[in-house]
């Protein structure tokens, strides 16, 4: 299909936009970013096994383009939120009316808490969902014995 042979850079541009799109839907919460690694994983994956049959290079591609997208809403959520965390450093700042759960006893702890969730804990479930979807996608590649492209088969 035509959407696996774009130019990367076309692909990663659409991808920004995309996400930026998650992160605004969530508003400024990454759960639709989570959930988006399952079809940029397949896409991913479709994609680099459309340019290539050797499965070195297929898995190198996966990881590296998972972590640039990964790395992608992980400067997106620190630009969103990194900002807050000078709170942290005012003994005026009211941690228990900021908006977010206080999922621990203490409001400050929550805040800490919520920030290590929002900035580094959901960007690395991204890229775990993400790499999960593109093994899923390879897997059945793989079982297919690469048929859909002639040549294939010799790699594996």
């Amino acid at each position: 299909a035509r959407i696996f042979r774009l130019n990367t850079r076309i692909a990663f541009a659409i991808f920004v936009i995309a996400d930026l799109l998650c992160v605004a839907m969530g508003m400024g919460v990454p759960i639709f970013c989570i959930g988006f690694g399952f079809l940029v994983g397949w896409y991913i994956a479709k994609k680099v096994t459309t340019r290539t049959a050797d499965v070195r290079e297929v898995l190198r591609r996966v990881l590296l383009y998972a972590i640039l997208t990964s790395a992608f809403t992980f400067l997106v959520m620190s630009v969103m939120w990194g900002p807050t965390i000078s709170m942290l450093f005012d003994p005026t700042s009211d941690f228990a009316n900021f908006g977010i759960p206080m999922i621990l006893y203490d409001p400050k702890i929550s805040f800490v808490g919520w920030l290590v969730l929002m900035i580094f804990i959901s960007p690395f479930l991204q890229l775990l969902t993400t790499l999960f979807s593109s093994y899923l996608t390879l897997l059945s590649w793989v079982k297919n014995d690469g048929s859909d492209r002639p040549g294939t088969q010799d790699a594996i």
